[in-house]
């Protein structure tokens, strides 16, 4: 095996605008796929979630939470590359659309695919913030809604956002079957320049080390999230201290 024959064959692809081009609108679209999926996803989720472990003394709440266990149950039963098939070449048909933009219908899949995820995680994260917290919130006259918005919710993100990351991360990964849907992606833009040469080795590892340096790139920005979040704590009990003593100090 030839490796310096092989790369050269890929490099001399690459000197070529059009593959480098192509190379580039890959990778944008790939990262814009998964971005704007993992969006939508915490949006969708957020609510789920609040309608999840919303009080079920009223009737449409018990209707709300039965058609988002339907949701969630068809969108994680089913595997991504079926919803996508699903969605571009059998729904939108049947709804008479004939001018279909393949990016949009992977965004929007990913992202009611995400929301399926991480409504569950979203749920947990509710879950593990003190009662007491939607209580006291209550008690100073806020509204249910209001509390969950700007008390339970801040605090559910920063005990998640590790699995927020580790849903990112999923998502990256799984935006290799937009090729299904005639998406130019990471995958395809690669495979494509493989099939140039008929040398499809050294794209597909330059393939890898592009999903692997992305997947660092996450890992590193859900990591500096972290720290930020956990400093912010550190700054709010010493704040809390300095009052408290500036109080003992004065009295």
């Amino acid at each position: 095996m030839n490796w310096g024959v092989k790369i050269e064959k890929f490099l001399s692809v690459m000197e070529e605008p059009y593959f480098r081009q192509l190379l580039i609108d890959g990778l944008i679209n790939t990262v814009k796929v998964a971005v704007m999926g993992l969006v939508i996803g915490i949006i969708i989720g957020t609510v789920i979630a609040i309608v999840k472990v919303a009080p079920k003394y009223k009737l449409i709440n018990r209707i709300l939470d039965k058609i988002c266990s339907v949701y969630v149950a068809v969108f994680r039963g089913t595997p991504m590359v079926v919803q996508l098939l699903l969605a571009y070449y059998v729904l939108l048909p049947s709804l008479g659309v004939k001018e279909v933009n393949s990016l949009m219908v992977g965004i929007v899949v990913f992202g009611m695919n995400s929301g399926a995820y991480v409504s569950e995680i979203m749920r947990g994260g509710l879950n593990s913030v003190d009662k007491g917290q939607m209580e006291a919130g209550r008690a100073l006259g806020l509204s249910y809604s209001t509390t969950m918005i700007k008390v339970v919710i801040p605090q559910a993100i920063k005990n998640i956002l590790p699995t927020l990351g580790n849903e990112f991360i999923t998502l990256i990964k799984e935006t290799s079957v937009l090729s299904f849907i005639t998406v130019y992606d990471l995958y395809t833009a690669l495979s494509t320049i493989g099939s140039k040469n008929y040398e499809k080795m050294v794209p597909y590892l330059v393939m890898a080390m592009i999903y692997i340096v992305l997947v660092l790139l996450i890992t590193l920005l859900v990591k500096i999230l972290e720290n930020a979040f956990a400093k912010s704590d550190r700054d709010k009990r010493e704040s809390g201290k300095n009052v408290k003593k500036n109080a003992k100090e004065a009295a």
